[in-house]
């Protein structure tokens, strides 16, 4: 009887130390999280504070009487423009879809070849591949500027398509996670009589999902902010052709007394990479989880 008290007893406190480590873990999470947000609230709070209230001293966290004034001046910044906001948001959201689906396509393609076929000099490219990705965008601003130049495309959405389609990122990416696939798949399939353009769409691509929904968030997340201070400004200079972030940042050119529809355009530029991480979040997690697994 004893003896069946004690081990229930330690049962006990297994489960209590357990309860006690889990509650623990939770808020530690917790308090990181309500950290990292942070500067998304303090976004939101200060797109609706009313002019008079940005810039109180000490500055407010939380918004007193929030309204939306600063996004109907938004908008009516625009209406007065030649260019009208549309174009703005159209110009923008083509370049970052078709940035982003070319790019993961054309990523992917090469990957393949250099994960699982055996090509001569596959190796000596993948470490080109690694060693561009130490240059900094500023390292290669020149460099693209001549190539595009040389090709005829500047001042064309290609110009700003084209550079996103050969970043090295989503090659490393793709061709790291491609070499996770069991080689007996493929084998396998070959045997059936499938040929290499079936494999690579009806198998490796499925297989390598996490992967790439992780590449088109840095995709789209880097052609969504292409603006004023990039090739926004380097390649295109046609008032129709220039995206989102171009025309916010002119917003600044009007002062201080324009910084409310500065905040609002600052949060509607941050909401849509952020949507898009919301909804493809525990694919990343994924690919994040099972990285280092091998067949």
């Amino acid at each position: 009887m004893n003896a069946s008290f004690r081990l229930s007893l330690r049962r006990s406190k297994k489960l209590n130390r357990s309860r006690a480590m889990d509650f623990a873990l939770f808020l530690v999470l917790a308090g990181s999280g309500a950290f990292m947000a942070v500067p998304f609230v303090f976004m939101i709070s200060t797109a609706l504070k009313p002019l008079d209230e940005m810039f109180l001293f000490p500055p407010t966290f939380i918004v007193r009487s929030p309204t939306l004034d600063n996004f109907y001046d938004l908008t009516l910044i625009f209406s007065n423009s030649w260019v009208p906001l549309s174009r703005y948001v159209f110009n923008t959201i083509f370049v970052s879809i078709a940035g982003t689906v070319g790019h993961v396509i054309l990523a992917s393609m090469a990957a393949y070849p250099l994960a699982k076929l055996k090509l001569p000099g596959g190796g000596v490219l993948f470490t080109v591949v690694i060693l561009s990705l130490m240059f900094a965008p500023q390292v290669t601003a020149i460099p693209n500027y001549l190539t595009i130049t040389w090709l005829g495309l500047l001042d064309s959405y290609w110009a700003l398509i084209f550079p996103a389609l050969a970043t090295s990122l989503g090659l490393f990416l793709m061709k790291q996670f491609m070499e996770q696939i069991p080689d007996a798949v493929i084998e396998a399939a070959k045997i059936d009589g499938a040929s290499e353009y079936r494999i690579f769409w009806r198998i490796v691509m499925p297989m390598v999902k996490p992967a790439w929904l992780t590449l088109v968030i840095f995709s789209f997340k880097g052609l969504w902010g292409t603006g004023s201070g990039g090739q926004g400004a380097s390649f295109v200079y046609s008032e129709q052709l220039k995206t989102m972030d171009y025309a916010f940042s002119q917003i600044l050119s009007g002062g201080f007394i324009r910084s409310g529809p500065m905040a609002a355009a600052a949060l509607i530029m941050m909401l849509v990479p952020v949507s898009i991480f919301i909804f493809t979040q525990s694919s990343v997690i994924q690919t994040m989880s099972t990285s280092g697994l091998k067949d």
